[in-house]
């Protein structure tokens, strides 16, 4: 009967002691918004720009009055979806290609992402290695949706996204069967 008790006692100190531990503020979550906020301090000020300054560039470039690299740094997944007409891809963690396709230090270098999270990184470590006109476009393709300009696919063409939801709709789950199961 005390091995029992001595179990049951160790147990719920561990129990609790885990719970404590998954309770209080995790340090690498902390460590991580640290890292981003470095890795946007990187970026100058000025060079963070919304979706209004951002079509601009983008009419420019389209029309050849500018010449300048639009990354967008969202997953292939998620750039086969749906992305800005004529601009690049590369996923975020593919960064490190970057200077391997763009050798000059000074050229024109906007990254946006879906809202600016993974952008600001790779814009962060840009700036870092020596990119001197690299520019955070810090709405992404959300901010691109709401302001109401257009998107293409290899599918569909132009379409606009008139709401843009961060998660499936209750409908959109409701399918029995899908090819994939993406929304489980």
């Amino acid at each position: 009967m005390k091995k029992l008790f001595l179990f049951a006692v160790c147990l719920i100190f561990a129990l609790g002691s885990a719970g404590f531990v998954l309770a209080g503020d995790n340090p690498l979550r902390t460590n991580e918004k640290k890292f981003n906020t470095e890795m946007g301090n990187l970026i100058p000020k000025a060079h963070i720009i919304n979706a209004e300054k951002f079509h601009k560039v983008w009419q420019e470039v389209l029309a050849g009055k500018r010449k300048a690299y639009m990354i967008d740094v969202r997953t292939d997944s998620e750039f086969a979806a749906f992305h800005i007409e004529g601009t690049d891809h590369m996923q975020a963690g593919h960064w490190y290609v970057i200077p391997k396709k763009i050798k000059d230090p000074n050229a024109e270098i906007y990254i946006w992402c879906r809202t600016k999270h993974r952008a600001k990184y790779v814009a962060g470590f840009l700036c870092k290695i020596g990119y001197k006109n690299v520019w955070l476009y810090n709405e992404g393709v959300v901010g691109w949706a709401k302001a109401g300009y257009p998107f293409v696919n290899a599918f569909t063409g132009d379409f606009m996204i008139k709401a843009y939801r961060k998660h499936p709709s209750k409908e959109e789950k409701s399918y029995r069967i899908r090819m994939w199961n993406s929304f489980k």
